[in-house]
């Protein structure tokens, strides 16, 4: 930002909030709906519109709302969730041929762009904001459908377009098929380099070993064999500042905090309730999602 510029307000880092003023996370379960944001909109999407402009407006959320879960450490500024799901894009599309050849990667690619659609209404909801695995989905869903029915259900009608977005986000959901499963792993090893980004760009100041614990959960071991050699990678990077993989240090975040990469009891009991039991298969080869 250039010096004496104020911040556009679209790139806030503010939790979404309802027409109380209460993030949106606060809200009891089963009393949220996609009308609990849309009724704070500056300028409210078209709904039964033929034009598709109305859902390319609102898309324009995930590119400046934020990953939630790197604020408690102080990054203000990080990655928006259009960052996160381009780059599981193209980490798609360098499948291991091994692998791929087991793959329809071209699924896999949409896939990882409509897995994280609805948070452009729902929001980035993380394991330590008190919304139950049960209650995201549901907001999910109900969200993907304002999207896919409300928004997309007349635009280029009968081609089916609206239709395969939707049951592309279910499928992966599910985590029932091998495809699923593959981008199930690619959205961990995704928040693993941003793990390791973070830590290396602030030269060790800032320890996120609370994260390093996803990598257990990687089912397939070409996407392990790259979780491995990053998490090489950051043992080095930490042996050379003289600590044990930033494991248990603690260091200054941005906002003068010190934090942990220890994890205490009550948050891996949270963490592990909240992506230790995915959708189907999900639930016994761990391809429960992962979010920050």
């Amino acid at each position: 930002m250039a010096p004496g510029k104020t911040e556009d307000p679209t790139q806030s880092n503010a939790a979404p909030t309802d027409t109380l003023g209460l993030p949106h996370s606060s809200l009891p379960d089963g009393q949220w709906t996609p009308e609990t944001v849309l009724s704070t909109l500056p300028t409210r999407p078209t709904t039964n519109s033929a034009s598709p402009l109305p859902f390319f407006h609102l898309l324009e959320r995930l590119k400046t709302t934020k990953r939630e879960g790197w604020r408690r450490f102080g990054i203000h500024h990080g990655e928006s969730i259009g960052d996160h799901m381009y780059r599981m894009s193209i980490i798609t599309l360098l499948c291991p041929p091994t692998l791929a050849a087991r793959l329809d990667i071209s699924k896999c690619t949409r896939m990882a762009l409509v897995h994280d659609m609805a948070e452009a209404l729902v929001g980035d909801i993380t394991p330590v904001d008190g919304v139950s695995k049960g209650e995201k989905s549901r907001r999910e869903a109900e969200s993907m459908d304002f999207l896919c029915a409300g928004l997309l259900g007349r635009v280029h009608a009968g081609s089916g377009q609206a239709e395969g977005i939707r049951r592309l986000w279910q499928e992966y959901e599910d985590g029932e098929t091998a495809e699923s499963v593959f981008v199930h792993d690619v959205d961990k090893m995704e928040l693993l380099l941003q793990m390791m980004e973070y830590e290396r760009s602030r030269q060790g100041k800032l320890d996120l070993g609370e994260f390093a614990w996803v990598a257990k959960r990687i089912v397939l071991p070409e996407v392990q064999a790259w979780a491995s050699e990053l998490l090489g990678e950051r043992k080095e990077f930490w042996g050379r500042l003289g600590k044990a993989d930033g494991v248990g240090t603690e260091v200054e975040s941005d906002a003068g905090q010190v934090e942990s990469a220890g994890l205490s009891d009550e948050r891996r009991r949270q963490q592990d309730e909240y992506y230790g039991n995915g959708h189907g298969h999900a639930e016994s080869n761990g391809a429960a999602e992962t979010s920050v």
